[in-house]
């Protein structure tokens, strides 16, 4: 039989600008906040280093996107994560996330940070298996009280991963 027709595998690349509009069209499906088309295209295309698309039959189907802080250059600040609901519950954002931490761009990064809502279990569960992994704690603090956001908008927490090791391996990888 040819196999030549089957399904090319997920594949966890550094994104360019053509997978802008692809994390862009994700993020709506989820129900993380909607930044505009542009902001996806300029964080694949600047911060590529530091984001990551997962891509299947050509399809964005899931993304992470981050950043060194400019004044704690050991930091990786992660901005959005996400995932297509018919890849959740895979493994998908831990997979991304790994992924990135292993890049060269990130071997001096020592702490992982996010802000996350108090209803956002599954973000909270992501940066406590991160936490784990390294066998390393995590601290959480609040950082945007709803008071300061706009709209409907939910306290902002944020969690701090570390310190991680200068080596990245994290268990279970060979």
């Amino acid at each position: 039989m040819d196999d030549s027709s089957t399904a090319l595998p997920l594949r966890c690349v550094k994104p360019d600008r053509s997978h802008g509009s692809g994390m862009w069209e994700l993020a709506k499906k989820t129900s993380l906040d909607l930044n505009s088309a542009y902001k996806y295209i300029m964080m694949a295309e600047y911060f590529a280093d530091t984001c990551v698309a997962a891509v299947e039959h050509e399809q964005v189907v899931g993304f992470i996107t981050g950043f060194i802080k400019p004044d704690e250059s050991d930091v990786l600040f992660i901005w959005q994560v996400g995932v297509d609901p018919g890849q959740q519950g895979k493994g998908l954002a831990f997979t991304m996330l790994r992924k990135l931490l292993q890049r060269e761009q990130c071997k001096n990064v020592r702490y992982v940070e996010a802000t996350i809502t108090a209803e956002n279990k599954a973000s909270q569960a992501l940066f406590k298996k991160l936490a784990t992994s390294f066998s390393t704690s995590y601290a959480v603090r609040e950082t945007f009280p709803e008071e300061i956001l706009p709209g409907n908008a939910r306290t902002e927490f944020t969690y701090r991963i570390g310190p991680l090791p200068l080596s990245v391996q994290l268990k279970g990888d060979e």
